[in-house]
């Protein structure tokens, strides 16, 4: 179980790294990838960063592989910006819920579409008292 500490760091990372790939990461090939979890080590130097990234499985590919080259550059503006001793190594690790989810929901869906709508049963005969 995370201490409240590692809680609050991996809040902390979660959001200033979000806000990093959106805004300060400026490579085209990225795609859309977001943010979904943050695990931290409890001496706070090393960060797992969970993401999802819409698209198929070359598109993840391609993120993956792009966030690997600006790992540099997202761990450089994150010790800008956070007041930590030492600023925590950074891993990128794709998270296939969302894709999973999504797929799941898609299923339903289809499901939903191919089966006719049960009738409702009568709700009795009619004493007419009213």
């Amino acid at each position: 179980m995370p201490s409240q500490r590692q809680l609050r760091v991996q809040e902390l990372l979660k959001g200033k790294i979000s806000h990093i790939l959106q805004f300060e990461l400026r490579d085209p090939r990225l795609g859309l990838v977001t943010v979904t979890d943050v695990e931290v080590s409890p001496d706070l130097r090393h960060a797992r960063v969970f993401v999802s990234v819409y698209g198929d499985d070359k598109a993840v590919a391609r993120s993956m592989e792009r966030l690997k080259a600006g790992t540099g550059f997202v761990r450089g503006v994150l010790g800008h910006s956070i007041e930590l001793r030492f600023t925590p190594e950074i891993t990128f690790v794709y998270d296939g819920s969302v894709a999973r989810a999504a797929r799941i929901a898609e299923l339903l869906s289809e499901i939903a579409r191919e089966r006719p709508l049960e009738q409702q049963p009568d709700e009795g005969p009619d004493t007419g008292d009213a």
